[in-house]
């Protein structure tokens, strides 16, 4: 099993003026003259945690992080009701992260990240794909539409007893109805209360779809704090609603466009909240992708899954004629 690389800080960081009255914050690490490389964090929603930071050699790379808008320390927060979601959308996303990379003097970065961000990463490269050198991605998305079912209904069969009181968090819509956009619609009550009861339901629905891989031990939805709860759901729903603002099946389509960019793919067989089946059909529209299936990991990995994302960080990080860190299968 290999370790992650110590704790690191910034050495730069800052809010950039991405337009619509929308701060994106940004942090940099590791070395000023290293590889360029790029954190795109879930969700959508969830903000960059430093975690992410220890997955790269800090004297081989530079490394950006980045909130995704309305979330983390990115402003307006979109825990704040008044705060416009109408400028938060896929592709207003992709083009901060081009404002953010151009801010940055970068001429061509590895893209990194996973579930939700993996959807991010796709349509960025997909779009820019001379901007992109390598992808990295661990739990693959591209929010389709039957993924987006899936998630919040197809599951339920393995959750019964949580996904009607799922479902019941939102009085009125039927069975095969639409579960999220009634979420959304809740989220924008005039009613804290209301958004209130309609987060701890939408993290308790999420929580129990990941209740495999905690064995309840930890809620990652729900033990977040409350500020961060709202914005996450807020933000999820606001996206799922709309199908990302994708057409659907856009991502794999178009995965001729990474056609040259090297990628590892790293998904696990048992992932509950997103079935393998996506990251399969990735991997053969894009033959420059490898797909490493991970046999005993869900949606959050685990000890190989993190072997296999520093494994592939290393081997884009060193030349041919530099040696890799030692790995362990």
């Amino acid at each position: 099993m290999d370790e992650l690389f110590p704790p690191i800080e910034p050495y730069e960081q800052g809010m950039l003026d991405v337009g619509d009255g929308n701060l994106v914050y940004w942090e940099v690490c590791g070395n000023p003259d290293g590889k360029p490389a790029v954190v795109v964090h879930g969700g959508p929603g969830s903000g960059c945690g430093t975690g992410a930071r220890r997955y790269f050699d800090p004297d081989r790379y530079r490394v950006v992080l980045f909130d995704q808008r309305g979330c983390g320390r990115s402003r307006p927060h979109a825990s704040d009701p008044v705060t416009d979601m109408r400028h938060n959308t896929t592709h207003h996303l992709i083009g901060d992260m081009e404002r953010l990379r151009e801010h940055l003097g970068i001429d061509r970065w590895l893209l990194y990240g996973g579930s939700w961000g993996s959807t991010l990463i796709l349509a960025y490269a997909e779009t820019h794909p001379e901007r992109v050198s390598e992808i990295v991605i661990s739990a693959v998305t591209t929010t389709r539409r039957t993924e987006i079912d899936w998630l919040y209904r197809g599951a339920g069969r393995f959750f019964p007893e949580q996904w009607e009181r799922f479902l019941a968090g939102t009085p009125g819509t039927p069975r095969d109805g639409d579960i999220v956009g009634a979420y959304t619609r809740l989220m924008e009550h005039p009613d804290a209360a209301v958004r209130e009861k309609a987060t701890a339901d939408w993290c308790a629905w999420e929580d129990a779809v990941l209740s495999g891989e905690t064995n309840n031990t930890s809620h990652p939805y729900g033990d977040r704090p409350p500020a961060a709860q709202l914005a996450l759901v807020r933000i999820c729903a606001h996206y799922f609603s709309h199908g990302a603002w994708l057409e659907e099946g856009q991502l794999l389509q178009d995965a001729h466009r990474l056609a040259g960019i090297p990628g590892v793919l790293v998904h696990g067989r048992l992932d509950m909240a997103a079935p393998l089946d996506t990251a399969w059909k990735l991997a053969h529209a894009w033959p420059d992708a490898e797909l490493i299936v991970v046999g005993a990991s869900g949606h959050l990995g685990g000890d190989t899954t993190r072997t296999h994302v520093l494994r592939a960080l290393d081997q884009f990080a060193y030349p041919d004629d530099r040696p890799h860190r030692p790995f362990d299968q």
